[in-house]
């Protein structure tokens, strides 16, 4: 009994002892189960749904550009394409076999779709081909038996209605880079585009939107098995311009085939209501992509057809920088209005001789004289008085070789050249480049969108910006008032003679462009002509008489330049014209000029202002 009573005692302990690591076993995993339902159940249900829930963006709605008055210039509509759904065939490359019997593919395009096919999972789909038409799409229906794994899905692309009579303002959308989709997740997206060049670019942050998001319910190795929510992105901003399409088309249309630019400014605001640059190129090719063909066509063409001639065209201003000669000369004092000086034809200086244009000379002349008569030694003159930083600086006042304050991307700033400058190139400063500054040659180049500003201060005496945008996502932009630019630092009766010698170069007998004159009686134009060397003229072929710059090869030609502002009793409109080897300013460029003229003054866009007023008022109501 003795033996029996200790056997029980340490089965006894025994079971304690299993029983005590069971209840610490049974405790621990309670408390654990406890964690992981009532304390952490939240997070694991999460992962749970991560598991089974896959959340992807929505590419949004590209926001539209419209013109001054709601017209579209870059919208967006549907986009018919072709996919490739590998796992719904047993042989790929069959597949897209029996799709370019229907439907031609490039070997780029073929080696495009192998990468992406390689790449991706196989019920993912792989873009074919974009920009199916109605009749591609019934032909693909047709044999679909014959193409397993081919399906046609719809997206959006962008399109411009203008085409390429607005390529170089309104720009053009391309598919994102690497380095572009590394920056933001959201260009990743299919479709997706961004903003390549022209107002596209410059505000391509305000017209991308904001993506939507849509829940898809997955298998475990991730294809869709149903739709649990789909939230839609949100429209890019609209961006409305300050252009006037109708304008805009009638300049491209009166421009022709010549290489030419034409900037149209409401001189009164800085608003850019027509900017042309001839030749111009089709912007829905970069959207749908660009034959290499059609590459070397354009960069071959000496037109530049891809160059914003408006904006980036850098040219020597010629008589048209007279102005500002003029203005630099009253305000240092170095000429008066009355001061008269002789022009025989000629200035020496040294053992140089400068010509002027007419080669029997124009004699005496005061201000309005040498502007009406565009005279060389006139201006000879007055810079060699006056001095070329002086010159230098009332240019740049006047918005000549500086950066404007335009919304596009990738202006050029020009040069108006001083002392400073030429020292640090590492030559001296020296009279008779100030001589052939004088007359807008020399060093100096200004953009045409430069010239049409320069003119609108001198019209207005205000230090007007151009400016392309009238309202982003809604909200008016500043600058849409005269009093909103600040008066020029300059006499008004020194832009009184300026403006004066410009009414003479067109109204009065004499002048150099009665070709500019308009017709209607109602109004009446002030302007300037500019004729621009391109290479130098020796003397003993200009002295020949046998000079003739019309039989020069084209390229060889001088530039044809015209700038001007009318009503002349009441500045509203300014208009530059450039004619890329035009030859003359007076024969070529000044009729452009005032053709251009006759439709912005009978078309009047800065007086039809209802939708932009209409906004203010409501924009300042409480």
């Amino acid at each position: 009994m003795r033996r029996d009573t200790r056997r029980t005692s340490v089965f006894t302990r025994r079971a304690l002892l299993v029983m005590g690591g069971q209840v610490a076993v049974l405790g621990g995993l309670g408390a654990r189960l406890y964690q992981v339902q009532a304390v952490e159940g939240g997070r694991y249900a999460t992962l749970a749904d991560e598991n089974r829930i896959s959340a992807r963006m929505i590419a949004p709605p590209r926001g539209r550009i419209l013109d001054r008055y709601g017209t579209v210039l870059a919208g967006s509509r549907m986009n018919w394409r072709a996919v490739l759904i590998a796992e719904q065939t047993t042989d790929v490359n069959a597949t897209l076999d029996a799709f370019s019997r229907i439907l031609p593919l490039t070997e780029h395009d073929r080696t495009r779709i192998d990468r992406d096919v390689h790449r991706h999972r196989r019920f993912i789909p792989v873009m074919v081909r974009e920009f199916l038409t109605w009749d591609d799409m019934a032909a693909i229906e047709v044999a679909a038996p014959d193409l397993p794994g081919i399906l046609v899905d719809v997206g959006t692309t962008r399109m411009y209605p203008f085409g390429e009579h607005l390529a170089h303002v309104v720009g053009y959308v391309a598919p994102p880079s690497e380095a572009d989709t590394a920056d933001d997740p959201l260009l990743a997206l299919p479709g997706i585009r961004v903003g390549r060049a022209g107002v596209e670019k410059y505000h391509d942050i305000a017209l991308r939107g904001r993506a939507g998001a849509v829940q898809l319910e997955v298998n475990a190795v991730g294809r869709v098995i149903r739709e649990l929510d789909r939230q839609e992105g949100v429209q890019g901003e609209e961006a409305g311009l300050t252009i006037d399409s109708g304008l805009q088309q009638a300049v491209i249309d009166r421009l022709g085939d010549e290489s030419a630019s034409s900037v149209v400014l409401d001189c009164q605001n800085g608003e850019v209501l027509a900017m042309a640059t001839n030749p111009s190129f089709d912007p829905m090719l970069f959207n749908s992509g660009v034959s290499q063909a059609q590459w070397v066509e354009w960069t071959k063409d000496r037109r530049t057809p891809l160059i914003n001639k408006a904006t980036v065209g850098l040219y020597a201003p010629g008589s048209t920088f007279k102005m500002a000669v003029a203005m630099a000369g009253l305000e240092s004092k170095a000429l008066s209005p009355t001061d008269r000086i002789e022009c025989p034809g000629y200035l020496d200086l040294g053992d140089t001789r400068f010509h002027c244009w007419r080669k029997g000379g124009h004699g005496m002349l005061d201000l309005r004289g040498g502007l009406k008569n565009s005279c060389d030694v006139f201006f000879y003159e007055v810079a060699r008085r006056t001095g070329i930083d002086k010159i230098a600086a009332m240019a740049n006042r006047f918005g000549l070789g500086t950066e404007l304050d335009i919304d596009l991307p990738g202006q050029r700033a020009g040069l108006i050249p001083t002392r400073e400058w030429r020292i640090g190139h590492g030559h001296a400063w020296n009279i008779g480049d100030t001589i052939v500054s004088g007359i807008g040659q020399g060093f100096i180049q200004v953009t045409p969108l430069q010239l049409a500003t320069y003119v609108a201060r001198v019209a207005t005496g205000r230090a007007v910006q151009p400016h392309l945008t009238r309202k982003l996502g809604g909200v008016i932009q500043p600058g849409a008032q005269p009093e909103d630019w600040p008066l020029m630092p300059l006499p008004e009766k020194t832009l009184h003679a300026v403006r004066e010698g410009m009414w003479a170069v067109v109204n009065e007998a004499g002048g150099t462009a009665p070709q500019a004159r308009l017709a209607d009686q109602r109004w009446q134009l002030a302007g300037k002509t500019g004729s621009a060397q391109v290479r130098r003229v020796s003397r003993e072929l200009r002295e020949s008489g046998h000079f003739d710059s019309e039989k020069l090869p084209w390229e060889y030609r001088p530039h044809a330049l015209f700038v001007a502002f009318a009503p002349y009793d009441a500045p509203r409109y300014a208009v530059s014209v450039v004619v890329e080897h035009g030859n003359a300013g007076a024969t070529m460029a000044g009729p452009l000029a005032r053709d251009i003229m006759t439709e912005v003054l009978q078309r009047d866009p800065s007086g039809r202002n209802e939708p932009l007023t209409a906004q203010v008022a409501e924009a300042k109501q409480p």
